[in-house]
């Protein structure tokens, strides 16, 4: 797939900004460094954007250094990004917040 842009949508900023709190509270700058690391994950969908596999009806990548995954669909040459979501809650947790979003 031809990857032009990337939108981030609000749900999934809002997962991105819950994720940085979470992790700053366990140790101070880890949350900055978290928000770089999936910021960087999530710009690498302009490579390999569509290439990962489909899970509750959208692809899914994973986070490389934090336990997250990134929730996104394709259209038009852009990605757009639905939720960015721990992976150690529960399958049922991640499958209700996704189908709100949908």
């Amino acid at each position: 797939m031809n990857i032009r842009s990337i939108k981030i949508l609000s749900d999934a900023v809002i997962d991105l900004e819950d994720g940085r709190n979470f992790y700053e509270k366990q140790e101070r700058r880890v949350g900055g460094y978290f928000w770089d690391c999936l910021l960087s994950d999530i710009e690498s969908l302009i490579i390999y954007g569509g290439v990962n596999r489909k899970e509750y009806g959208y692809y899914r990548m994973l986070s490389r250094r934090f336990p997250y995954s990134i929730y996104y669909d394709v259209s038009d040459e852009a990605a757009y990004i639905i939720a960015i979501l721990p992976m150690r809650r529960d399958p049922d947790w991640i499958r209700e917040r996704i189908s709100k979003r949908s």
